[in-house]
């Protein structure tokens, strides 16, 4: 799949990142009717904090998405609005998911990897390379 490149005011950018993170003590709540309105909340999220989420799937434990955001925000503030604000929200629409949870939805830990539309050794080697051409 080819990333999309993303043409902001002072940049260009192709920047991806794959983000899993997991309920708090792994409780097995994200039903179908959850997981709805979980993709609806990080859509929306989205489009308020200026981010896509093109691909969200989860387990009853768990959540995998596919995140693309300019490179002025970092990524511990996308995934801190990600969790708090799905938390907030979920919490909120789905009382009996509060009542199990508490105030806590998300595990405090995530793990994130980039993606790019290169791979690391096609960047070493155009790096490398470019002393030659000068």
């Amino acid at each position: 799949m080819q990333m999309k490149i993303i043409h902001h005011r002072t940049c260009v950018f192709s920047i991806g990142y794959h983000l899993v993170f997991c309920t708090k003590y792994r409780r097995k709540v994200l039903t179908p009717t959850v997981e709805a309105a979980l993709k609806q909340v990080i859509a929306e999220t989205g489009i308020e904090k200026g981010f896509e989420a093109s691909a969200i799937e989860t387990g009853l434990d768990h959540v995998h998405l596919f995140v693309s955001a300019p490179p002025h925000v970092s990524i511990s503030d996308l995934v801190k609005w990600i969790k708090g604000i799905s938390a907030r929200k979920l919490l909120v629409s789905f009382p009996e998911l509060k009542k199990r949870m508490g105030s806590h939805l998300w595990n405090p830990s995530y793990y994130v990897g980039t993606v790019g539309d290169m791979s690391a050794d096609v960047v070493r080697r155009y790096i490398e390379n470019q002393k030659e051409k000068a």
